[in-house]
């Protein structure tokens, strides 16, 4: 039975591909993969439905060979699989700490999950079980970013979250720049004409043209997540002007 009192009732989580590598250099960290889960798990407990969104950074990113000579298409399509290999070990963690976990595929992979359909979605989350949508769009030249916007608008979801590893959105680089302001709140068109690092432009102009609010956070914090569900001011919330 979901709190009644949350300010959000389905909600999407962008996780970067980068997320998992916590001390690493290649690949996922198991010790990470396990917080999220749990992270994701206590958040489900409430009644919130959830879906998740990986990126592939950890494992391929496809664009960067494309710059040395590769296929654009080729690449795209190879860092699609770099995000399920993501969902199916998010899946594989989740389902340790006991939720029911569903990976749904923008490509067709019948043998190790499901093809993405928006109904079935939609009716996994009222289960009760978190679904993770993977391979992004199924189409090249397209972001994870944007596959987690247009995802989030297709089920209806009532928040796009997106897991970074700083506390929110700043008008310049915190880590070159130590006094960078940090904005708790932000407008759509600010994001796009200030080039605010937030989200790929394509996402962020679908949330702002489908009035889905976006909030940037650092879920490298423990507890985070579970705060911004319960309405914490968490990070910087981009909403319509």
């Amino acid at each position: 039975m979901i709190d009644t009192d949350l300010p959000y009732k389905r909600v999407v989580l962008k996780l970067s591909g980068e997320a998992l590598l916590g001390k690493q250099d290649f690949g996922i960290d198991p010790e990470v993969l396990s917080r999220m889960a749990n992270e994701v798990r206590d958040v489900a407990a409430l009644g919130v439905q959830i879906a998740v969104v990986l990126g592939g950074g950890n494992i391929f990113r496809g664009q960067g060979l494309a710059r040395a000579g590769m296929d654009r298409v080729t690449g795209d399509h190879m860092g699609m699989l770099a995000t399920l290999i993501n969902s199916l070990a998010f899946q594989d963690a989740l389902e340790r700490v006991d939720v029911m976990a569903r990976v749904m595929s923008g490509l067709q992979v019948n043998e190790v999950c499901e093809d993405y359909i928006r109904r079935r979605a939609v009716r996994h989350l009222e289960k009760g079980r978190v679904t993770i949508f993977g391979a992004g769009m199924g189409n090249p030249f397209f972001t994870t970013d944007t596959a987690a916007s247009l995802r989030a608008i297709e089920i209806g979801a009532d928040i796009l979250v997106k897991a970074t590893r700083v506390d929110g959105v700043y008008d310049a680089d915190p880590e070159k720049v130590p006094d960078a302001k940090r904005y708790k709140k932000l407008s759509f068109n600010k994001v796009i004409d200030d080039r605010l690092n937030v989200m790929d432009t394509t996402a962020v102009v679908m949330c702002r043209d489908n009035n889905l609010p976006i909030r940037v956070f650092d879920l490298d914090v423990q507890g985070n997540l579970m705060r911004l569900i319960k309405g914490e001011d968490i990070g910087t919330l981009v909403v319509p002007d």
